[in-house]
């Protein structure tokens, strides 16, 4: 008898407008990322990227969430690789958000449910982003011990410094209304409008010319300052790595799988 495959982490599809969709697809972990997804992701961002009739991107996320950040059995067995291995994991997360925010057309969340760690990195890396009335996020890596720094630029980016410090020091969860006060997304709307409302944006983005979308997006972005160079991502994939293989780190991702606190809590 042969076994069903398992389906992919990542499910892509363009419709005949052009406009692709990639669906983060691990419902059973609320979407949360290892290393599977993020090459699958990281392989869809580049074939993507390198299509010409392609003119607008949509994430999304299968199932009741959007995406519940690293997933914490992946992050337990990655903070006992060696060393080369260990910087890998962390460095595909700093890739993976470095493609989708320097990606060459517009690109769209669409978050429901639980957005929490590197699903709030996702949304700080797209151009628009739309949640439901009941969603809620969390920066909540250091709630493990382990530290948000291959996304923490974006977060900066998005969210300014400010917000950025308090939640992601922490790790706090939040609101959708919280969300948008503080400019991690556009817009809130309620599950049964949010379509409608992606659709209405994405057809005045269909109005603009590809090419002057493009030239804008990358201005926009590399006159500020705001791409990654291969010396910044290796130093925000180390720190996250170093972090993640410390005691402490083994002991927040202990505490969360045991189900009690952490030693340092007091």
């Amino acid at each position: 008898m042969s076994e069903t495959p398992a389906a992919p982490p990542v499910l892509l599809s363009v419709d005949a407008r052009g406009i692709a969709t990639a669906t983060l697809n691990r419902p059973h972990k609320g979407n949360a990322y290892d290393e599977d997804l993020l090459a699958a992701l990281i392989e869809g961002l580049d074939r993507l990227a390198a299509e010409p009739k392609l003119r607008a991107l949509v994430i999304r996320g299968a199932g009741r969430h959007f995406q519940a950040g690293a997933d914490l059995d992946w992050l337990a067995r990655a903070a006992t690789y060696p060393p080369e291995r260990a910087f890998e994991a962390s460095m595909a997360t700093t890739r993976a958000m470095q493609k989708l925010n320097e990606f060459p057309r517009p690109t769209f969340a669409l978050i429901h449910g639980a957005c929490f760690g590197g699903g709030c990195g996702i949304v700080c890396c797209v151009d628009v982003a739309l949640a439901t009335t009941d969603a809620i996020f969390g920066i909540t890596e250091v709630r493990v011990g382990v530290a948000p720094t291959p996304i923490s630029t974006h977060m900066v980016n998005a969210m300014g410094l400010r917000h950025t410090r308090r939640y992601a020091l922490t790790g706090e969860r939040f609101d959708a209304a919280e969300a948008q006060r503080i400019g991690l997304v556009h817009e809130v709307h309620p599950a049964d409008r949010i379509e409608a409302r992606l659709a209405e944006i994405l057809d005045q983005t269909m109005l603009s010319g590809p090419g002057a979308i493009a030239m804008t997006k990358h201005s926009f972005l590399a006159a500020n300052g705001l791409t990654l160079d291969p010396r910044e991502m290796a130093m925000l994939a180390h720190e996250s790595w170093m972090q993640r293989a410390s005691a402490e780190g083994r002991e927040g991702l202990a505490a969360f799988r045991e189900k009690r606190r952490p030693n340092w809590y007091r």
